[in-house]
């Protein structure tokens, strides 16, 4: 059975060196930024630099740093799509903290709040876009600081995903599905179905509370702000994308509820033509991760922002909702997880249940 487990795998023959071709591809154009000097999108280069910690780097520094750090997460997960071995354990450690702490910088860290603010607005933008609304200069909200930190985090994904299928395979367990044969109750679909559903409503509450604020700015209520703030975001109509964002983020709370109710398991009797069918798992747990890290990133990058707490002042009850996105990236991470946990049946690879 072991040597079964750490035979070759479709999942680590395409993975593993998708990531290799994707970080070393970055880390050459961090190359060029290097000898050039232009191109480095952080730093001075980020009109949002105050809420990423890349902030923090020198810009003359950042190009040669991102170039040494990608080409060498390349070379590792290039030598993880190999035939699985047996390393020393040191030799494993060493791989694995260095493979799971780039994949967690990519991932969380260089993404900001750009990226969820992107992911929020994007309905608006891509309906609004044939109808001249909202008046905005696409040019400027799809920038190049943008794409480089969309791609900083599908290689953090990608890399993670090589590493976490070579952990498995170094440590006897089946690459697909993790399973070793060792008695786990909190990962049976019976434990999942009981704590994701916790995970679940906490990921639906705090999106909802936050879009309470904004509704009710639109309703002319200051909550928490102050009448004139108030008046001047109606004035510039920023009052109404604040609206929109919080639509945005209500019809996300109702999906994350999908993840432990009967209709994120099978397509609703309104939906024609979808009714009674299964829903693919691919469809609720791929935009319920990705959701997940861009939270997580955003939270990471607002709360470390000095403008951010010379702005709210405080905690109050416009704060609060934001003060919890840590939380919401945390629990929505764990809902997907137990929703992939009831829905993934038997393994097809190791036959285990």
């Amino acid at each position: 059975m072991t040597t079964a487990l750490l035979a070759p795998t479709r999942h680590r023959s395409r993975t593993a060196p998708l990531a290799a071709g994707w970080l070393a591809l970055w880390g050459v154009l961090a190359l060029i930024s290097t000898r050039t000097g232009t191109g480095y999108p952080f730093g001075a280069g980020d009109r949002d630099s105050e809420a990423n910690l890349l902030r923090l780097v020198p810009a003359s520094a950042g190009p040669p740093l991102f170039a040494a750090v990608l080409l060498t997460a390349g070379v590792v997960a290039l030598a993880m799509s190999g035939p699985a071995a047996h390393p020393s354990r040191p030799l494993r450690v060493l791989l694995l903290g260095y493979g799971w702490a780039v994949a967690f910088v990519l991932a969380v860290v260089v993404p900001d709040t750009r990226v969820l603010i992107m992911l929020g607005y994007a309905p608006i933008l891509l309906l609004g876009a044939p109808f001249g609304w909202p008046p905005v200069d696409y040019s400027d909200v799809f920038t190049w600081t943008l794409l480089c930190k969309g791609a900083a985090m599908a290689g953090g994904v990608l890399l993670g995903l090589a590493v976490l299928g070579w952990q498995r395979r170094t440590a006897g367990a089946c690459a697909v599905c993790g399973r070793d044969g060792a008695d786990r109750g909190w990962t049976t679909p019976a434990a999942a179905a009981r704590w994701g559903r916790w995970a679940a409503w906490t990921a639906a509450v705090i999106p909802t509370l936050y879009a309470l604020t904004r509704f009710a700015w639109a309703a002319g209520v200051p909550l928490g702000i102050s009448r004139d703030f108030l008046d001047e975001m109606h004035r510039t109509g920023l009052v109404w994308a604040g609206a929109g964002l919080g639509a945005c983020a209500v019809v996300g709370a109702v999906l994350t509820l999908g993840l432990v109710r009967p209709w994120g398991e099978r397509f609703p009797g309104w939906m024609v033509g979808l009714a009674g069918r299964r829903v693919p798992v691919a469809l609720a747990l791929v935009p319920a991760t990705l959701v997940a890290l861009s939270v997580t990133a955003g939270s990471l990058g607002l709360l470390t922002a000095h403008r951010f707490w010379e702005l709210v002042g405080g905690l109050s009850v416009t704060t609060l909702p934001m003060l919890l996105w840590p939380l919401w990236g945390i629990a929505l991470g764990a809902a997907a997880y137990a929703y992939l946990l009831r829905r993934r049946g038997g393994c097809r690879r190791c036959g285990r249940d």
